[in-house]
């Protein structure tokens, strides 16, 4: 009987967690999307070798977040206020502040590298844990959003074509790569057995990704009149936005 009853707590702790990567995954896609649309700009045509992968991933994506995200953001977004989820976006932006320190400084961006870590300290402690974006307003210390696609990019190495990923939506061959980069900074990947971090990582994923979503609900309501081509949209607004970015960081 006691070993019956650990198998059960056993299946019901992986469905548990199996849920919660789900969720992560489903709250990034829709995160990634809305960014999209809100970064498109005038069209243009680019190539898409990966275009039958891409479209009939992009649309499992979008009916994901349809019936899926959206609903769960919406809940949240009737229990907690605005401004308090607002505080909450502040939290989980200074948390990821590891990758953006690292990729300022392997583009030998010294001032934004010791920016990014006087801002996590200053927000960290007179910012109530992250909760209070103080730096800015009260020192003048800006965020310097950076990425290891973008370093790539820094460093000459092409976009590639445009791949729309599970889950996670608009990017490129690059990017993608830069994504798991990214990942595997995080310290919890490699201090915690994976058996803990993996679920830990999921959870803090799917909260953050919820509780943007929820901040931009309204993204979406009138999908159906960017229906004629939703995805040509999506795509032009991350193209232009990552290449300006690439413009930025030029030598």
């Amino acid at each position: 009987m006691a070993v019956s009853a650990l198998r059960t707590e056993i299946i019901n702790v992986k469905k548990i967690l199996i849920g919660i990567i789900f969720l992560s995954f489903i709250g990034a896609a829709g995160a990634a999307l809305a960014a999209g649309i809100g970064d498109q700009a005038g069209s243009e045509t680019y190539s898409d070798p990966l275009a039958p992968f891409n479209e009939k991933m992009f649309w499992i994506n979008l009916k994901l977040d349809k019936y899926i995200m959206r609903p769960v953001a919406t809940g949240y977004a009737d229990v907690l206020p605005e401004d308090v989820r607002r505080h909450i976006g502040n939290f989980w932006d200074n948390v990821g502040v590891i990758p953006r320190f690292a990729n300022n400084l392997f583009q030998l961006k010294m001032v934004p590298a010791g920016t990014e870590v006087s801002r996590f300290l200053i927000n960290s402690t007179l910012g109530g844990a992250g909760f209070f974006d103080v730096a800015d307003p009260w020192f003048g210390l800006k965020e310097h959003d950076e990425d290891f696609g973008l370093t790539m990019g820094h460093y000459g190495v092409p976009m590639g074509p445009y791949l729309v990923l599970p889950f996670y939506g608009p990017s490129s061959i690059r990017d993608a790569l830069g994504r798991a980069a990214d990942g595997a900074m995080n310290p919890m990947s490699y201090t915690l057995p994976w058996y803990i971090s993996l679920p830990a990582q999921a959870g803090a994923t799917a909260a953050s990704a919820i509780n943007y979503r929820s901040l931009n609900l309204q993204l979406f309501e009138d999908v159906d009149r960017y229906a004629v081509d939703l995805y040509g949209a999506v795509q032009d607004g991350y193209i232009q936005r990552r290449r300006k970015r690439e413009a930025e960081n030029t030598f």
